[in-house]
């Protein structure tokens, strides 16, 4: 969604959670009705904006009408809706400009969800903040917070990725956890129950990276496959139906895939030959398939085998070239394509000529890049 959309950007060459290493300049465009954009007003764009004139900025999570980002110096920043203290700053104030959280500089990875954060310090213990009325804070209760809370004692927290009101998380030693909404099964614990502290999902000690949907869930496993559960009503969980499913499927019997990428009822996967994926809603052209059927397994986007970098949004998605080239697809009726215009494309457009984009992430109908 990110929802988070896998927690932020899943994709080849760049993990959205990983400890900050790069400088990037930070451009966004789309929805600014809540100061989404960090550009100190509330006015949508339809082509990239610079926020500011910093380049210290690393990686960033969208979730609903927000984003969270770390900067190089181990910090983390937040701006955007706030109605629910998801934010992390203390209080329900929006903002139209970054805000930083705190004074650590211990900030390792960040996934921003509906209305709920989820971040992972560099000592590997897992932290919390916004809405909590399915206990997708992990805090085993389901209240609020403005702020930060430390979710256990346990510092082996690794990947992490949220979405409408449920967590996933990859641990250190490969096992994978769970906790929060759970009407469709998208804990992968074989119930619909829901919980508000983390539950293990099987025994198995080689999950990889994770992503979440709306109400459903993926993850990659060490050995190249990919698997999902949850809510299947559009196609989106890739398996060659509409069934939802409450412990994880695998998804075909291939071996290759790299990465994976979570709209709201869509999907988005790379391979390890650098093609790019998709299943799902397809209702304005958010599978990239230069029509709007829906696909209940996955479908090539083109015959390129340079794609390198993927990332999703509500009903838009956009991809990086190994070139440096910015593509996206989708709905566009906020200008969340950054093509100068408000028509929604249902195959890869260029943003700009630039070929020195790095990476991206996007809420709901905004998007934020780096370059």
């Amino acid at each position: 969604m990110s929802f988070r959309y896998a927690a932020g950007i899943n994709k080849p060459g760049y993990d959205p959670l990983a400890t900050p290493t790069l400088l990037y300049n930070m451009f966004s465009w789309g929805n600014n009705a809540q100061g989404q954009l960090a550009l100190g007003n509330t006015t949508n764009y339809s082509s990239p904006k610079q926020v500011g004139s910093l380049t210290d900025w690393s990686s960033t999570s969208g979730g609903y009408s927000y984003f969270a980002s770390i900067k190089t110096d181990g910090t983390l920043w937040a701006w955007g809706a706030n109605n629910q203290g998801q934010l992390g700053l203390g209080n329900t104030t929006y903002y139209s400009s970054p805000k930083q959280v705190g004074l650590l500089t211990t900030w390792s990875k960040i996934a921003a969800g509906a209305s709920q954060t989820i971040a992972v310090k560099t000592d590997g213990t897992l932290w919390s903040w916004g809405r909590n009325n399915n206990g997708q804070l992990g805090l085993g209760n389901t209240t609020s917070y403005s702020s930060p809370k430390q979710v256990g004692a346990l510092t082996a927290w690794s990947n992490v990725a949220t979405g409408q009101g449920h967590v996933i998380s990859a641990k250190t030693d490969g096992t994978l956890w769970s906790w929060g909404n759970n009407s469709y099964g998208q804990l992968g614990l074989n119930n619909v129950t829901y919980y508000s502290s983390p539950k293990q999902v099987g025994a198995l000690t080689n999950w990889l990276k994770v992503s979440c949907g709306k109400y459903f869930s993926f993850a990659t496993k060490t050995d190249g496959t990919l698997w999902s559960w949850g809510d299947g009503g559009n196609g989106q969980l890739g398996i060659g139906n509409t069934t939802a499913y409450s412990s994880p499927k695998q998804v075909g019997a291939l071996t290759t895939w790299l990465t994976v990428a979570c709209g709201k009822y869509f999907t988005l996967a790379t391979k390890t030959d650098g093609t790019v994926w998709s299943w799902g809603r397809n209702n304005v052209g958010q599978l990239g398939l230069g029509i709007t059927t829906y696909y209940s397994s996955p479908k090539q986007i083109g015959a390129l085998t340079t794609w390198s970098k993927i990332f999703v949004g509500f009903t838009h998605a956009g991809a990086i070239k190994t070139t440096g080239e910015l593509w996206i697809w989708g709905r566009n009726n906020v200008g969340q394509l950054g093509l100068g215009n408000l028509t929604n494309y249902s195959s890869p457009k260029q943003v700009g000529s630039s070929a020195t984009w790095l990476t991206g992430s996007m809420s709901d109908d905004a998007t934020i890049a780096f370059g």
